[in-house]
């Protein structure tokens, strides 16, 4: 493949519902351009895009896939992104990189949860936008019934510029509304218009170049005058309402029977922004703002996508933006502040790779074996640095505690899943200090799911996914006295101490307290500190269900010692039992962690997640309209939200967001917490 220029370079992700047929209609721009010549599919796991073991099992694609083609000298970078909304973090990858997005709509299926998505996530990245309404060949398909929900859905700006020629088992092909011609087959055998569809060609031909005409001053004040808009004018017009983004334009055709790929290559080429086009985002703190996407400016690169290989090493996509990366050159990590060394450059297709000399602005290319890059990183020149703005991820969700297999997998597991994570930095890993479990969080079960098929895959690490314990914490009610004497006489020196203490609850948040109120040295000081220690350390096993015990004040106000007998080991030991029998008598208590929830969801499904969460034991606190959708604010247990992510998308159809904080501790009601008592005892017999 030769090299192009910006200009001669479009950038374009598929995006849309999941199923819908973009890996399939990828396949087919692939087959029509001539890049390959065999038409795989997604079903028999022959297609180009779904390569990976994972996609292949699921048969459903997994991450973005680059699939560059050349068609009449132009080089079209397509990129395939999954429709599945667990790895919504690969199409916000991919809609940052390119300017420009192709939305699949089922003809049979029209507009679903993955198409809204796909809508807004091409808004927030400012792309054009084009629908390609597929399957026109399945059952149920129907072209102008899904116009009219796309129109309904998303403005009368979006407005078909081909219309099929029959539907379902009848799809012959399309015809072209600005040059009407028709289009017949796979073949494109240009036919004259079938004479029963002359008036509706014209009708919407008319919708077309009124639409059109409403974004140009001179090209209305024609078609009002009623003088003829000629097909030249009309492709202008269109062209600059398509990049200005006030323009969507609808086509269609079967991905299967290959119908349609090759026009909307056309369109792409025709009315889609070029690499030359795009605006160049900048973070506040790069050292140049400006920016233009010219070969011979200062090298700008975002990295958008990495990929670990435990053979190959890490593999990386980026984006030239300015300037032009060569192989087997230097450059500097403006993020990482540190040189890099890249090796041999080359364009992935799928699974192949092609080498290249350099990689110009405006195109996308990858390079393996990077040392200190990761996703979202720009590289460029130390002289100029430029920092490009990194792609935006969803916050996660979604948590799993992640437990090795066996011994062996203890020692690879951290290493491992750290470099998952490169992959997908949709998913967080941390530990969590309260329950000693290894947390690994991202936006849902599926994607948690692949995470460790690929953990098993990639590097022979055999993990457990569970749901993460609840840090819960225990306290006490009301002040209360313990004793404690530990007498032991067994030959020789025995072991000798006694402690009495006072527990007393303190202000939530406080923590703990230790103090001493000592008279007459009925202790001596010395031994004091090993009652600290025996305390402290009863402190953390509770004596409830076990769990850390927080906001108490302990008072060591008495005791006794013998002068022979006794040691700090045995006030240790007497501080400890003395703080448990004062616990038991303060009436203590569970507390669980409360979060604070905002649900970000469509205003349809309102009464529904509202009455769900009132099912958790969840306060709302407000519900707060704005346009289209509702903001819901409530406190919720944890423990009743630890697959929250499952069920709102279940009851918003994928639709819903959420995010959770950290708000305060409060106390389980008695039943709740007996259920934990005797579940956490349980679970420690099991242990043992």
């Amino acid at each position: 493949m030769k090299q192009y220029q910006a200009e001669n370079i479009r950038n374009v992700v598929l995006m849309g519902h999941g199923s819908e047929g973009k890996t399939s209609l990828a396949e087919a721009i692939l087959y029509s351009s001539g890049i390959i010549s065999r038409f795989g599919k997604v079903d028999s796991a022959t297609s180009t895009s779904d390569y990976d073991p994972e996609e292949i099992k699921r048969k459903l694609s997994i991450n973005l896939t680059l699939l560059p083609c050349e068609w009449q000298n132009v080089k079209i970078n397509v990129i395939d992104s999954p429709g599945y909304p667990d790895f919504i973090g690969e199409v916000k990858s991919a809609a940052r990189v390119t300017e420009s997005a192709v939305i699949v709509v089922g003809a049979n299926s029209g507009v679903k949860t993955g198409t809204i998505i796909a809508w807004d996530t091409a808004n927030e990245e400012n792309l054009s936008k084009v629908f390609f309404i597929n399957k026109m060949e399945r059952e149920n398909a129907d072209f102008f019934k899904v116009v009219d929900e796309i129109q309904n859905k998303f403005g009368i700006n979006c407005i078909p510029i081909q219309i099929p020629v029959g539907s379902q088992a009848n799809f012959a092909g399309v015809i072209d509304l600005i040059t009407c011609k028709f289009y017949k087959g796979n073949s494109r055998e240009e036919t004259p218009v079938p004479a029963d569809m002359e008036d509706e060609v014209s009708s919407w031909r008319e919708k077309l170049v009124e639409a059109v005409a409403e974004t140009d001053d001179t090209l209305i004040e024609k078609f009002l005058a009623g003088e003829t808009i000629n097909d030249d004018e009309l492709k202008n017009c269109l062209m600059n309402a398509v990049k200005g983004g006030g323009f969507s334009p609808i086509v269609c055709g079967s991905a299967l029977q290959n119908i349609g790929a090759v026009d909307l290559m056309n369109t792409a080429i025709t009315y889609l922004p070029s690499g030359k086009d795009a605006s160049i985002r900048t973070t506040a703190d790069s050292a140049v703002k400006e920016l233009e996407a010219d070969e011979s400016g200062p090298l700008a690169a975002l990295v958008f996508k990495t990929n670990a290989d435990p053979y190959v090493g890490k593999l990386s996509l980026f984006r030239v933006y300015s300037g032009t990366m060569a192989s087997n050159s230097q450059v500097w990590n403006v993020n990482r502040e540190s040189m890099e060394k890249v090796g041999q450059l080359f364009v992935p297709r799928g699974k192949t790779q092609e080498n290249v000399s350099s990689v110009p602005a405006g195109d996308i290319g990858a390079v393996s074996k990077l040392v200190v890059t990761a996703t979202g990183d720009t590289l460029g020149e130390q002289a100029n640095p430029v920092n490009i703005a990194p792609v935006s991820f969803p916050e996660p969700s979604y948590s799993v505690a992640v437990y090795p297999k066996s011994k062996e997998d203890v020692d690879k597991m951290g290493t491992s899943i750290t470099r998952i994570v490169e992959e997908d930095p949709a998913m967080r890993i941390h530990r969590d200090n309260d329950t000693g479990e290894t947390i690994l969080s991202g936006i849902g079960d599926t994607q948690m799911d692949v995470a460790a098929e690929r953990l098993q895959r990639k590097f022979g690490v055999v993990v457990e996914l569970k749901t993460p314990k609840v840090p819960y914490k225990e306290t006490v009610s009301r002040l209360a006295k313990g004793e404690h004497k530990h007498k032991k006489q067994s030959g020789g020196h025995g072991q000798y101490g006694h402690v009495m203490i006072e527990v007393e609850p303190l202000s939530r948040g406080t923590g703990n307290e230790f103090a001493t109120r000592i008279v007459g040295g009925s202790i001596p000081k010395n031994y004091l500190p090993a009652v600290e220690k025996g305390v402290v350390e009863a402190e953390r096993e509770g004596v409830i269900a076990g769990f850390p015990v927080v906001d108490v004040k302990t008072t060591v106000y008495d005791g006794s010692y013998h002068p022979v007998d006794s040691s700090e080991i045995c006030f240790k030991i007497a501080g400890s039992q003395a703080f448990k029998k004062g616990m038991d008598a303060a009436i203590p208590v569970l507390l669980e962690p409360i979060m604070n929830l905002k649900a970000i969801i469509p205003g349809d499904y309102t009464g529904d997640v509202v009455g769900d969460l009132n099912t958790k034991r969840a306060r709302v606190n407000g519900i707060n309209p704005e346009g289209e959708i509702n903001i819901i604010e409530a406190t919720v247990p944890l423990a009743e939200v630890q697959r929250y992510a499952i069920d709102l998308k279940s009851i918003t159809q994928g639709r819903g967001r959420f995010t959770l904080e950290f708000s305060h501790y409060e106390e389980v009601p008695p039943h709740i917490a007996q259920k934990v008592a005797d579940e956490s005892k349980a679970e420690k017999e099991e242990g043992k």
